[in-house]
């Protein structure tokens, strides 16, 4: 069995007790500069117990720190209204920030980028998961962010997300923290790829889908008030609506 193949099965395996998701966020950032957009993904350490091996877009389960951070500006209207719709209880502006917020905050602590705006004047100290991020002297900046899609991995799932995959073009990035990238980080590598040639890379399913979701929405644009596609496991395949 290659590689490949073998990341794949691991990925399929529905044999393990059912959970709860969890919420989670994740960042796609895309560069749209040249003649074909290009993504950022992470390999994943292959000793990691969880998905190892797989390429990925930063992101991670939502800290209660990402409901209290300053802003720069806010989501876009559209965004903002289609993510509260995405929160599964308490649909409030401040919880669908949250997203936003906790994926600016995991693309920062895997790959040290920067989506944010500097902050004129001082912050005032904080501690816990924004800490560092704050220490730059940056503050995040949620208004170029797009809702591509949301995604509930199936029952029986090795461990389960109710993840909201967003958007932001490179040009968002303001800073980069030299050294997140080593042999110990969560993401090993980093890379620049073009979707075609990222399509052929060990990813989850779902992963997949949510590239073919920003290549509609690059091909249309780059809308922010587009609807968004909510999919749903049952066992190895996705059954979607529409946000």
């Amino acid at each position: 069995m290659s590689e490949l193949a073998a990341i794949r099965e691991t990925a399929h395996s529905l044999t393990y007790p059912n959970s709860r998701p969890r919420d989670a966020a994740t960042l796609i950032l895309v560069d749209r500069s040249g003649s074909e957009p290009k993504v950022l993904l992470g390999k994943r350490d292959p000793a990691h117990a969880f998905m190892p091996g797989h390429f990925v877009f930063p992101g991670g389960r939502i800290e209660a720190a990402d409901c209290d951070v300053p802003l720069a500006e806010g989501l876009h209207p559209s965004v903002e209204t289609r993510l509260m719709r995405a929160v599964a209880t308490r649909a409030t502006a401040g919880n669908a920030r949250a997203f936003a917020l906790a994926a600016i905050r995991e693309t920062f602590e895997e790959t040290g980028l920067v989506v944010g705006r500097k902050q004129a004047g001082a912050l005032a100290p904080v501690s816990g998961a924004w800490a560092d991020f704050l220490a730059t002297g940056f503050i995040p900046d949620l208004s170029g962010l797009r809702f591509i899609a949301r995604a509930i991995t199936p029952p029986r799932a090795r461990r389960r997300f109710d993840a909201r995959f967003l958007a932001v073009d490179a040009s968002a990035i303001a800073y980069r923290v030299p050294g997140a990238i080593h042999p110990e980080a969560e993401l090993t590598e980093v890379v620049w790829v073009g979707v075609a040639e990222a399509m052929k890379l060990p990813f989850p399913d779902i992963t997949e889908i949510a590239l073919a979701d920003l290549v509609r929405s690059v091909a249309a644009g780059f809308p922010q008030d587009a609807p968004v596609p909510l999919y749903r496991g049952k066992g190895n395949s996705y059954g979607s609506l529409m946000l």
